[in-house]
């Protein structure tokens, strides 16, 4: 009885001890304001408003900003996601433990198609097409290019059925890559293991299917300088899972040695050569070194294009890593994010009769939630 006493006094005080190290550690802890493994920005710690107590806000809010900075926080959310894929989980927020290390992200039925297809119809229809060649470049993803790596019984939601409708309803000329990106996947890695993104030779599929519809003569990756600048990506997937034994990406770069480039931010008024900035190399986000992350508008000048040609593009983050393969067809190439570009991608067309050519790329993993597409017009 005696000994029972002790070992229940042992373990009381252990746990009090634990408790009292924890909060200890939690107090003169310094507080992040970001995430880099996870790739967000983490609570704040709550006003004090009273409204907000009656309301429950406060206390939620509190809740969360506990949460996201309890001490050890990475370690004990590793351990949990390495015991869920030990016990054969096979997703994990919203994304998908697959075959040959692919973590792949569910796709759901989206629900803006409709609202998405007449806002490309009303820019098509302001665009003088006797002059401008307009294209639309809708990019599956790895969901449905690579369903083969997929867990059992995953459900098959047809990405191509919603790409068919925005294509029909926009009345834009389509350019379909998605037969280029399947037989390239069956060679070699056409979207990044812990990313969203297509890699680089992915990217190169969709410009080759871009070539193929425009009759250009696409440049071949051997005529290129291929650059590995890093072996330790862990792109946007990888945060969600939070599996940090997960092996990381690779991400290799093109540059064409018969191009002489000016880049143009100009948001930032920074002119440089290059397309990359290798900087990102030392960041959690690496994928940001292709055309230098976020910018409203880029002036690409290149000086010994095989044309006098010049080309709107106006995308998401997926043509970043394939603006280097079109850089060698266009004199110009005028590159909008229009997320942040106020005036409207139609009315600069309209400004600049030099524009031959209007391309639009986007992916269908974010195309439903893409906010810079009610600003293309």
């Amino acid at each position: 009885m005696i000994q029972n006493k002790k070992l229940r006094t042992l373990t009381s005080g252990l746990l009090a001890g634990g408790v009292l190290v924890l909060s200890i550690t939690f107090l003169l802890s310094p507080k992040q304001d970001f995430s880099e493994n996870e790739n967000r920005y983490l609570a704040k710690f709550p006003s004090f408003v009273w409204e907000d107590v009656k309301s429950g806000q406060y206390m939620e809010e509190l809740s969360s900003w506990l949460s996201d900075h309890f001490p050890l926080r990475n370690f004990f959310m590793g351990l949990k996601a390495d015991t869920e894929i030990a016990l054969g989980k096979k997703e994990i927020n919203n994304v998908y433990i697959a075959e040959d290390d692919y973590l792949i992200e569910v796709y759901e039925t989206p629900a803006n198609t409709d609202r998405i297809a007449d806002t490309f119809h009303k820019f098509y229809e302001k665009t003088d097409t006797s002059k401008v060649d307009t294209r639309l470049m809708l990019v599956p993803t790895a969901n449905y290019i690579l369903a083969n790596k997929l867990p059992a019984n995953a459900p098959v939601i047809s990405q191509m059925d919603t790409l068919k409708t925005i294509y029909d309803k926009s009345g834009i000329p389509a350019i379909d890559c998605s037969a280029y990106l399947t037989q390239a996947a069956a060679s070699g890695q056409i979207y990044y293991y812990t990313d969203h993104h297509w890699t680089t030779y992915g990217a190169y599929q969709g410009y080759l299917a871009y070539c193929e519809t425009k009759g250009l003569v696409p440049v071949s990756l051997e005529d290129m300088k291929a650059q590995t600048v890093t072996d330790e990506f862990h792109g946007t997937i990888y945060s969600k899972v939070n599996d940090y034994s997960h092996k990381a990406d690779s991400i290799t770069i093109y540059t064409n040695p018969a191009d002489s480039l000016t880049v143009n931010y100009t948001d930032t008024e920074e002119i440089t050569d290059s397309l990359y900035n290798l900087d990102y190399i030392g960041q959690k986000d690496k994928y940001s070194l292709f055309l230098n992350n976020l910018h409203t508008l880029i002036e690409i000048t290149n000086e010994t294009a095989e044309s006098d040609r010049e080309l709107v593009l106006i995308k998401d983050s997926y043509a970043n890593s394939m603006v280097p393969f079109l850089a060698h067809h266009y004199k110009k190439i005028y590159v909008f994010d229009t997320r942040y570009y106020k005036h409207g991608p139609s009315s600069f067309i309209e400004d600049h009769p030099s524009v031959t050519d209007v391309l639009l790329l986007y992916n269908m993993n974010t195309l439903d939630t893409d906010s810079g597409i009610r600003g293309i017009y």
